[in-house]
């Protein structure tokens, strides 16, 4: 897989159509946009997976990013949501059979259904956030009318966890997951690996719970329910006092845990700065590790309206600012004076490749 790394945002989708009843597949379509400017002949449309577009995290910032460029573009947005796997495939269907000119698909859940319906519609172009679209693993996309959008969060969580280690009151830190995915243990992975590099530095001894290097706790989906709970519960009785919950929505489930132990306990978000998308956990989070899904998005919608559609893969570093790590907000005051020097030069070690991160998408 040949990958751009031109400075850009990345990810997307934008969605468009008439209001359209998708018989049996979760929700039906939903519409946004405004009327302005001239129309084009041009229909953009989405497809969540089962976190859900309000899950203020991955989807939410797709469709953000998507919605501004159907706005731009004078278009609208079409929307379907998946409530579970069983709806991935005929969603994408239903959208084809719409006449949608470019479908975005979230997440590496659907990454076979998006390229089963690519190659059997080679007109219709897609786009796939946080997945290579390589099913076959040879190293190439598997339909040349699919736009994977990628990003290296490890070298953000790497920032994540070298900040959480050096927060920490209790020297213990703990992750877990929705799903065994490459794009949710990619945080995780990265996260591990900036407590070990500060470790060594340091020469502390901060343990990271829920991830070994190679295998850790996974909740199975990534709905906020008990098991995400009971989950954070079960890090939180071992004495983690920082969290790094990974997978859309089960952050909520988190931030429940740690409002209920009464601790001095800190969140960390993912995808978006929870600060912002979410300002009821604002007290709780120390930082957010960040992609760039609502640029990505816009910009790759935004070109294929205007008949520029680019099937090339994006992948998204600190060094293209496609990922990176919020401010401290509310935590700015309580975390280390010398911190955020530590981490700008940091960033910069990676950047420069003096020091290294290890990832699935790394080469």
């Amino acid at each position: 897989m040949k990958v751009t790394t031109k400075r850009a945002a990345f990810s997307g989708l934008a969605l468009l159509g008439a209001t359209v009843l998708l018989a049996g597949c979760a929700s039906a379509p939903e519409e946004s946009g405004d009327d302005g400017g001239e129309a084009i002949d041009f229909m953009p449309c989405m497809v969540s997976d089962a976190g859900g577009f309000d899950d203020k995290s991955f989807n939410q910032l797709g469709f953000e990013g998507a919605s501004k460029a159907a706005d731009e573009l004078g278009v609208e947005l079409t929307k379907v949501q998946s409530d579970s796997e069983t709806d991935y495939a005929p969603n994408i269907t239903n959208l084809v059979d719409q006449g949608c000119d470019l479908i975005v698909t979230v997440g590496f859940a659907l990454s076979a259904a998006t390229v089963e319906s690519a190659l059997e519609n080679p007109d219709v172009e897609y786009v796939i956030i946080d997945d290579a679209a390589d099913n076959d693993f040879d190293g190439e996309v598997d339909a040349p009318n699919i736009k994977p959008i990628l990003f290296d969060t490890a070298q953000a969580a790497f920032l994540g966890g070298y900040a959480a280690a050096d927060y920490t009151k209790t020297n213990t830190v703990g992750t877990f997951g929705g799903m065994n995915f490459p794009t949710v243990s990619i945080f995780m992975d990265g996260f591990k690996q900036g407590v070990d590099y500060y470790n060594e530095q340091k020469s502390k001894g901060v343990t990271v719970l829920g991830w070994d290097g190679t295998d850790g706790l996974f909740t199975g989906g990534f709905e906020a329910n008990d098991t995400a709970r009971n989950t954070a519960q079960g890090l939180l009785d071992q004495n983690v006092d920082v969290l790094l919950p990974v997978g859309g929505p089960i952050y909520q489930s988190a931030a429940a845990a740690i409002r209920d132990s009464g601790r001095d306990v800190a969140l960390m978000g993912v995808d978006a700065d929870f600060t912002e998308t979410d300002p009821s956990v604002a007290d709780l989070v120390l930082t957010s590790i960040l992609k760039g899904i609502d640029v990505g998005t816009y910009e790759a919608v935004l070109a294929a309206g205007n008949g520029e559609f680019d099937p090339a893969p994006f992948l998204g570093t600190l060094e293209n600012e496609g990922v990176g790590l919020a401010p401290f907000h509310d935590f700015e005051s309580k975390v280390s004076p010398t911190l955020q020097a530590e981490l700008d030069d940091l960033k910069a070690a990676i950047i420069a490749g003096d020091v290294t991160v290890n990832s699935y998408l790394a080469g």
